[in-house]
């Protein structure tokens, strides 16, 4: 896929005020607001198979907003459709919220106000499909849009899986084969709307286990959250707490388990490191996301079978 623009290789300070003016301001003409702007990374590469533009997506976590005066600038009536490859992506638009993450895909319209909230880090593959294009592959050419496809199994996970071998062999091809597949994906885009999309209920063991992954990976991100209870890590994740405690299971292990146990390893190493013996233990407890530092030397001492300030004098 050929380079758009990267962060890489810029002064962390400047990188995002750059991916502002590069991506934002002239190649999709959107808003963004990032609260951790000091180390912003991104990147954008692109391929086009006939009808269809195929864009991958790194992106810092984010909120990215279009709205009326954005899509004024948009020459072109189409849809986007996402494949999440790590992290989660709202989508709000229409009155509805989507939760995409890698066991779900989203489609939604380029043509109509949207919010996207990217959760922490996230890489995507992006989708541009013309609309009139599209529609003639459904039934009077009604779109189920927007709308979430299941990437876990059937036509969901064909479709995600063409989607990326696309992404990653598609350079080598000839432009006529490039247009032909562009419309072979389109017809199993299709198909797998008409499927309809039922994922929390029927995924698979593997896809099971990539959704808890991506949770887990999100938790890491937000370690420093006192208030990281399962309700905001299910509500920020798209599944219901019911379902956030099904995936740890997995794992032999409940969700406030995993956060403490966590925490703990990454005080430990904290604690054993040189450079970074001016911080108090106190400190240390509490930029890991505890509330008091009694409690963190109870679980501590518990766990490692000696207290926090037994462990710096090693």
């Amino acid at each position: 896929m050929d380079l758009v623009f990267t962060t890489e290789g810029l002064e962390p300070s400047k990188r995002y005020a750059a991916w502002q003016g590069a991506i934002c301001d002239v190649y999709v003409n959107v808003d963004v607001n990032a609260e951790k702007r000091s180390d912003y990374q991104g990147f954008i590469r692109e391929a086009r198979f006939g009808p269809v533009t195929m864009t991958d997506v790194l992106l810092s976590e984010q909120r990215i907003t279009r709205r009326e005066r954005h899509i004024a600038k948009l020459d072109k009536d189409c849809y986007y459709v996402e494949f999440v490859q790590q992290g989660q992506v709202n989508v709000l638009q229409a009155g509805q919220t989507l939760h995409s993450n890698p066991a779900v895909g989203a489609i939604f319209s380029a043509a109509e106000a949207y919010d996207l909230e990217c959760i922490g880090r996230v890489r995507s593959l992006y989708l541009e499909i013309p609309r009139k294009e599209f529609a003639s592959r459904f039934n009077e050419h009604k779109i189920p849009v927007a709308a979430t496809i299941a990437t876990a199994r059937g036509l969901g996970r064909i479709a995600a899986e063409f989607c990326s071998t696309l992404a990653s062999e598609g350079a080598a091809l000839e432009e006529a084969a490039r247009t032909r597949l562009g419309g072979e994906l389109l017809d199993v885009l299709a198909l797998a709307l008409d499927m309809g999309d039922n994922y929390e209920l029927s995924e698979d063991d593997t896809a099971q286990k990539a959704r808890l992954r991506s949770v887990k990976d999100w938790i890491e991100e937000h370690l420093t959250d006192p208030d990281l209870s399962p309700e905001k890590i299910a509500r920020s994740n798209g599944v219901s707490v019911r379902h956030l405690h099904y995936l740890f299971r997995l794992n032999n292990v409940s969700v406030s388990e995993w956060v403490l146990d966590r925490r703990l390893q990454r005080c430990y190493d904290v604690l054993t490191r040189p450079e970074l013996r001016s911080l108090s233990v106190t400190e240390v407890a509490y930029r890991s996301g505890f509330h008091s530092s009694s409690h963190f030397s109870t679980v501590f001492r518990r766990k490692f079978g000696h207290s926090p300030s037994d462990l710096r004098k090693r």
